[in-house]
């Protein structure tokens, strides 16, 4: 494992050095020089890395998402996106470091000597990953550059209209699901996914199907029934084993972002904000804000993995009880409850996608009348308890959670976008982007933005880097006002509710 990421370092190094544009015109089709295979593994590192991290320079999603709380600083649990130049940083990850990445791996690929079915395994691998990257990309920013994102003569590429590249990127993942072949062999090692296991590909890219159509739901649900009934069809994931993740090493630099930023950092810039706490295990808090005995209506099983009991109870509170800090506000460290053991793992896994959440769309699409099979309580209960047991806890905990009344499907409070949304959101921590995103998509649970924050809601999109103003002013300008001047409170085409 340890030679695989020194491969990975290198292979980023080689490609990667400089920040300037001129490096992207550096002639790697010389597979001797660098091979598509390690140019493939850097540019999964590079994007699972930036969906996992959590430095505020670079991915601010659990934030966003009200999950997480700020102690040192607070900027940008009020929304300042700006300071730091954020949106510039998850854009550069995605496009230069992921994306170039993939791009010359195919060119290395393509002009190799490999057996014709081992090559075409190999890119259709590799476009699969580009479908997921760009599918980030645009619900992350609305409309971006496609057609003309990395083609090294056009310095001020276009940007395309969010949803036809959508549409056109479901387009390029049936087709290259397509064209898997599962009697041929593909990148092997070199793939620190699913270690060239084309079935285990085929399942990712059906799942990432599911979850593409599902986000097409509200705004035009003919397609989104039709995409998500061929993806669920053609064979999702069906258990934890099936999830992408990457299991990171114990030796830096190639360990968890998350342990960098909470443990090697030497830092103490993040505690779980009271908005999950509170959901996670309700209860009544008297005048002086102490809970009051008795209160605490039930503990959610992963609660004991996702926070330290580091926080003394009054004594007359005899469970654990966990004290989360005020989203937004400047919040002491040694006053609230930390960050779970497992995150200030080196080894924790880096996930993009996995079974609860394939569940959990499931039981949507059930309720929103597609043809997927079984009853929306089944899914559902089969993402708890997948979610359960992802994160140490056991079958029969998650049917004992799952039995008390807030929770259960068919007694738990709101429609399904309520029941489905809270459970989700529980279920996604650790997983900011996506957290955000469904939050977005479902609209629950209910958050708010902190009092005296940049914007008055919580944002719905990522503003565009600054240097797109200055270095591609006439793609910037074509579209910004489409999303109001540019601002993190216009919502993108699938977000109409």
């Amino acid at each position: 494992m340890k030679k695989l990421y020194m491969f990975v370092l290198i292979a980023g190094l080689m490609l990667s050095c400089s920040g300037e544009l001129e490096d992207m015109n550096v002639n790697v089709k010389n597979p001797s020089s660098v091979s598509g295979e390690s140019l493939f593994t850097a540019a999964q590192k590079n994007l699972i890395d930036q969906m996992s991290e959590t430095n505020v320079n670079r991915n601010i999603f659990r934030l966003f998402a009200q999950q997480w709380a700020q102690t040192t600083y607070t900027d940008e649990s009020n929304y300042d996106v700006i300071n730091r130049n954020i949106p510039e940083q998850h854009w550069s990850e995605l496009y230069r470091f992921t994306l170039k990445n993939l791009e010359q791996s195919t060119i290395a690929i393509t002009e190799s000597n490999d057996i014709e079915s081992v090559k075409n395994n190999k890119l259709q691998m590799i476009e699969i990953l580009n479908v997921y990257t760009y599918s980030i990309l645009v619900e992350t920013f609305g409309n971006i550059p496609y057609s003309e994102a990395l083609k090294i003569d056009i310095l001020a590429p276009k940007y395309d209209d969010e949803e036809t590249v959508y549409m056109d990127l479901l387009n390029r993942l049936d087709a290259a699901v397509s064209k898997l072949d599962e009697g041929a062999s593909s990148f092997g090692h070199t793939d620190i996914l699913y270690h060239g296991d084309v079935m285990a590909w085929k399942k990712f890219a059906h799942s990432l199907k599911l979850r593409m159509g599902m986000l097409l739901a509200d705004v035009n649900s003919a397609k989104a029934k039709s995409v998500v009934e061929s993806a669920v069809s053609a064979g999702v994931f069906t258990g934890n084993a099936d999830n992408a993740a990457l299991a990171y090493d114990r030796a830096a630099p190639n360990t968890n972002p998350v342990y960098v930023a909470l443990v090697t950092s030497g830092r103490s810039d993040y505690i779980p904000a009271s908005t999950i706490i509170d959901i996670m295990q309700p209860r009544t808090y008297d005048a002086e804000g102490k809970v009051v005995a008795g209160s605490v209506k039930y503990t959610d099983p992963r609660a004991k993995a996702y926070f330290a009991s580091n926080i003394d109870a009054d004594a007359s509170v005899p469970e654990t009880v966990y004290f989360g800090g005020i989203y937004g506000a400047n919040n002491t460290f040694a006053n609230y409850t930390h960050i779970g053991a497992r995150m200030h793992e080196p080894t924790n896994p880096g996930v993009i996608l996995d079974y609860a959440e394939v569940e959990f769309l499931l039981a949507e699409a059930v309720e929103r009348g597609y043809s997927v099979g079984g009853s929306a309580e089944s899914h559902y209960n089969k993402a708890v308890t997948a979610s359960v047991e992802f994160w140490g806890g056991t079958a029969d905990e998650a049917e004992a959670y799952l039995a008390i009344p807030e929770i259960a499907y068919s007694t738990a409070e709101g429609g399904y976008k309520q029941k489905i949304g809270v459970q989700k959101w529980i279920a996604l921590y650790n997983r900011g982007y996506t957290a955000w995103r469904e939050w977005r998509r479902l609209d629950f649970p209910k958050l708010e933005a902190p009092e005296g924050a940049m914007v008055n809601s919580v944002p719905v999109r990522y503003t565009y880097p600054i240097a797109e103003q200055t270095l591609n002013p006439a793609g910037w300008g074509a579209v910004k006002d489409n999303y109001g001047g540019d601002v993190l409170t216009a919502k993108l085409f699938w977000d109409v509710n």
